[in-house]
């Protein structure tokens, strides 16, 4: 009874965290998607396209942090839930206005409540699902932004031809709205919330407690995570940012090509996220969470090495007479290798960190990988300005290289952050 009672509330809870997180990724590109039309009622030149879009990744990046921190000390449900009323309103508000500078403010706002939306669903995934499940529903859930990332610019097509860009973002925004009071009626933080024993309770009880914040800020495995996410994450955003330009103007190959290579990009990453939680899980099964080193460990490092190997085989052997399918296979090699770590190092800092600390692990993991995006914009182009592509990528390949190496060094460091009781240890 007991099992069935976790299986109905797993069920509709993680259905109502990635409708609602869907609907959270599709309003946080609805300006995009509805851009060309919009473009056609009023003025806009690419500064103000500029502004606008930059103002609400600069929103996200500070507000996840922080949301992170919050999730530790009030109710996941309610910080999910405020998130999708406030990032439907803004999406009606903005659908009421024309001017630059108001779509700039409320698209900041928007960031600020998009930052809201994920970290609630690490702590709400890892009460409810086992540490050998973790992952796998992590990766499934991760794939909410890819289904609405691919379906939102058909839709948004699609119903530009019958209505105008102002009523389809107010009809966006009230479903989100609508569905926000769903997510708090559906969602529950943990078992004990609808009277289910606390999956969590036994692994608590023999783990220990971190018994100070600042033993847990100075965890040495916080910051290999941080670090090392900081380099994946920039050098995946580089690949994905100036990949297309690399292969047109370096290598020689069609603005199709380009393309092409980063849808293949894109597919082999919802595979690689995919395959990186389900294994990984299988190797906690087998393996049990240990203090030293991480079953995961194993599958993040394989798939490092591929990242590095395709990066390397991209520079050395594409040319303009390459065959089309095996510049599509390295960008699906690629694109496999680089979101599973992604998606990895999110699982390991959320469950290697203390309970009470689970969502401040996470926004201090996410916020080093907003860094190496910002370090693969304007530094990364300048480097290739003046040194051109090649050297770029290539400088790139070796830092993502060493990365592999020093975590393969370190691949026994005790992964339980924070203190642990001398006997434990």
């Amino acid at each position: 009874m007991a099992q069935g009672g976790y299986g109905y509330y797993r069920s509709t809870i993680f259905l109502a965290m990635f409708v609602g997180y869907m609907l959270y990724y599709f309003n946080r590109k609805t300006f995009s998607f509805v851009m060309p039309s919009l473009m056609q009622e009023i003025q806009l030149d690419k500064d103000d396209l500029g502004m606008i879009t930059s103002s609400q990744s600069l929103a996200y990046a500070i507000s996840k942090f922080i949301s992170g921190v919050l999730s530790d000390q009030i109710s996941a449900r309610w910080l999910f839930s405020i998130g999708l009323f406030m990032v439907g309103g803004i999406n009606v508000l903005f659908s009421w206005s024309s001017t630059v500078a108001v779509f700039s403010a409320l698209w900041f706002l928007n960031g600020l409540g998009q930052g809201l939306g994920w970290p609630p669903c690490g702590r709400v995934l890892r009460k409810w699902f086992e540490p050998s499940q973790f992952g796998t529903w992590w990766a499934v859930l991760s794939c909410s932004m890819n289904l609405a990332g691919s379906l939102g610019p058909v839709i948004a097509t699609v119903l530009s031809e019958s209505y105008s860009w102002r009523t389809i973002l107010s009809v966006s925004g009230l479903i989100c709205v609508s569905s926000s009071f769903v997510c708090l009626l559906v969602i529950k933080n943990e078992p004990k919330d609808v009277g289910l024993r606390n999956i969590e309770a036994a692994a608590k009880n023999s783990t220990g407690a971190v018994s100070t914040l600042s033993e847990f800020l100075l965890s040495p495995y916080l910051w290999l995570l941080s670090l090392s996410l900081l380099v994946v994450f920039g050098v995946k955003t580089a690949c994905t940012d100036w990949g297309q330009l690399f292969l047109i103007q370096d290598k020689g190959q069609s603005t199709l090509v380009g393309s092409t290579y980063m849808s293949a990009v894109e597919v082999g990453g919802l595979l690689g996220s995919l395959a990186a939680g389900y294994f990984s899980d299988k190797a906690v099964a087998r393996h049990g969470r240990k203090i030293y080193g991480n079953p995961r460990h194993f599958i993040l490092i394989c798939m490092m090495a591929g990242m590095y190997a395709s990066m390397y085989l991209f520079r050395v052997t594409v040319t303009s007479h390459s065959s089309q399918v095996w510049i599509l296979f390295l960008g699906a090699v690629f694109g496999f290798s680089s979101y599973g770590p992604i998606a990895l190092f999110g699982v390991i800092a959320n469950e290697s960190a203390p309970s009470n600390y689970c969502g401040t692990s996470h926004a201090i993991v996410a916020l080093m990988a907003n860094i190496g995006g910002f370090l693969s914009g304007l530094p990364f182009s300048t480097i290739a300005k003046h040194h051109g592509w090649e050297t770029a990528f290539w400088l790139a390949e070796i830092i993502c290289g060493v990365t592999t190496v020093g975590f393969i060094l370190l691949r026994n460091i005790q992964t339980k952050m924070g203190h642990i009781p001398k006997k434990k240890d």
